[in-house]
């Protein structure tokens, strides 16, 4: 069945005007009491439906600007280049060299994945292992998740007899992780880089805290001056 001008045209205004939709305002648009002609639309013009808030959302193809992780926010409403949130977390998870906590994955999401995780892994999709008294969630490849877990290994606290690193500040262990994981995906990145990225996710952490930890792993970083800026 072909697409109608007239209804292309009608869902083009609507987009004008609004970023994201619900179902109510396209069958609105289309003056339709059946999803059916607006699904087929919608298909016709590329669209993407939101991975949170239940799929309640719609968005158009070229809408969206998509980060690195193939993620886009608008306001608190997620979508996804990988369609679900549990087609994105396995994605998240794969592309992951260390694996993923779900306090790593819950600032990256911006909403709470323990239930969907669960689902994951007993779906099969999903890895968990129990590291440190914290469940980290791997990859199920095999080759990939003993790659994923050995490098998560790294990142476990120091054995007995070494002093725990003192975490300056507000410093949390999650903090410590991301930062540790972010140096992971990204070496060549210095203290500001990384203060960059962690307040992208939601982590705070000031310079002097990722010098600290810098040293105190013996990370050996040509570190860029710091602003006036960054020393606040």
């Amino acid at each position: 069945m072909a697409v109608k001008d007239e209804h292309l045209a009608a869902i083009n205004k609507l987009f004008r005007t609004q970023t994201v939709v619900v179902l109510t305002d396209l069958l609105r648009a289309l003056r339709k009491r059946s999803a059916v002609t607006v699904f087929h639309v919608l298909k016709a013009m590329g669209y993407y439906t939101s991975y949170s808030h239940k799929g309640r959302y719609y968005t158009l193809e070229r809408i969206p600007k998509f980060d690195d992780l193939g993620l886009w926010h608008y306001r608190d409403i997620g979508f996804s280049r990988h369609g679900t949130l549990r087609a994105t977390i396995v994605f998240l998870v794969d592309q992951s060299p260390a694996g993923r906590t779900h306090e790593e994955l819950e600032p990256i999401l911006k909403l709470g994945v323990q239930n969907t995780l669960l689902f994951l892994v007993k779906a099969g999709r999903l890895r968990r292992e129990l590291i440190t008294d914290t469940y980290v969630y791997f990859s199920t490849g095999r080759a990939r998740a003993a790659q994923q877990e050995a490098e998560r290994r790294k990142l476990a606290p120091p054995p007995a007899g070494r002093a725990a690193l003192p975490l300056p500040g507000q410093v949390t262990p999650a903090i410590l992780v991301a930062l540790l994981l972010d140096l992971i995906h990204h070496p060549g990145h210095d203290v500001k880089d990384v203060c960059r990225q962690l307040g992208a996710q939601g982590l705070w952490i000031t310079p002097e805290q990722v010098e600290s930890i810098f040293r105190y792993y013996d990370i050996k970083k040509t570190l860029r001056p710091r602003s006036g800026r960054s020393r606040r």
